[in-house]
Formats: structure tokens, sequence, C-alpha cells
């Protein structure tokens, strides 16, 4: 067994993970992205080989984030529990100069 690479101090609760390939984020392609149980957040890391690089936490107080997906349309698309116990929104990351 061998320890991990990176790890959070305290603990995200990992659930989700994402290599950035599209093109709606020129600048975080390649990036890594984990969703956050316990954090609501997002994390996203830049890496170079086995090395974490940077880390940036994005905060989200919509709820636990159950999922982090990249869809065919090049969007960021997360799955986060609905606190009142309804069915999962799903929320779809835009870049900031789209609007």
């Amino acid at each position: 067994m061998e320890s991990p690479v990176h790890f959070w101090v305290p603990s995200i609760a990992p659930s989700g993970f994402l290599i950035y390939t599209g093109d709606r984020f020129p600048e975080w392609r390649g990036n890594f992205f984990v969703g956050g149980l316990s954090g609501q957040q997002l994390a996203r890391l830049t890496v170079d080989g086995q090395e974490v690089q940077q880390e940036e936490t994005l905060h989200f107080s919509r709820g636990r984030i159950r999922d982090v997906r990249q869809g065919p349309d090049g969007y960021i698309y997360l799955a986060i529990d609905d606190r009142r116990g309804g069915l999962t929104p799903i929320v779809r990351l835009e870049p900031a100069d789209e609007h």
C-alpha cells in the first residue's frame, strides 16, 4: 500500500473526479477537479506529473457535491444534494466572461 499523493486535512470527503479536457475553460485544461461532500466545495488542482502544483478551493453554499462531470459541450456540471431531500440539482459552471 502506498500513501496518497494528495489529501485534505480535514477531509473534504472526495466524491467525483474530473480531468478537464474541454474548451469552455481553456486555462483549466488538464486540471483535476474533485467534489467534496463534507466541505460543500469543488477543489481545482494543477498537476505536474504526480505532484500537485497548486490547489484552488471553489466554495458552493448549495449543498454537498455528489459528482463532477464534463459535458460534451465543454462545461463542467455538478450534482449537488438538495438540502430539503428533493431531487438532486445539476449545476452548470460557466466562465464569468460569458455574461
